[in-house]
Formats: C-alpha cells, structure tokens, sequence
C-alpha cells in the first residue's frame, strides 16, 4: 500500500520522492508539520495533494518507525 502513496522516478524531480500522481516532495509535507503549519495550510498550498494521501503517508510513516527495525521507514520511498 506505501508504495502507492510516493513515487520515486529519476525523471520526477532528478528521483526525489514525490506523492504520487504528482510533483509535490513528500519532504514538503514534514517541513510545514516541522514549522508548526497545520495540515490543511499544507494541502491549501498543494491543491494536487489530496487529504487521504497525506494522511496515509503519515501513517504509514508512523506504523514504519514503531517497528523495530528503522530500515523499514526508507521502503516507502524505493
């Protein structure tokens, strides 16, 4: 199911993980929550992203750091 959520392709951005579908880093989306911006100031600036999306790939992100091994977290994006 991650994989769905974030594309990584050399011709989308020279290979940096984006949400599928569109152009958008992944990134972008941890350093508005970084800065203390809620998530909908995020999907405001990013209308291709859509809620869903953003919120499955926080909690896939979530579910791959509480297992106990800290590799499966760089899987998504591969």
């Amino acid at each position: 199911m991650a994989q769905s959520l974030i594309t990584r392709n050399e011709n989308i951005l020279g290979g940096i993980p984006v949400f599928t579908g569109t152009r958008v880093p992944v990134k972008t989306l941890f350093d508005y929550l970084k800065a203390n911006h809620p998530l909908d100031d995020f999907l405001d600036d990013f209308p291709t992203v859509a809620r869903e999306q953003a919120q499955q790939v926080l909690e896939a992100v979530q579910q791959q750091l509480q297992e106990p091994s800290g590799e499966a977290a760089y899987e998504l994006a591969a």
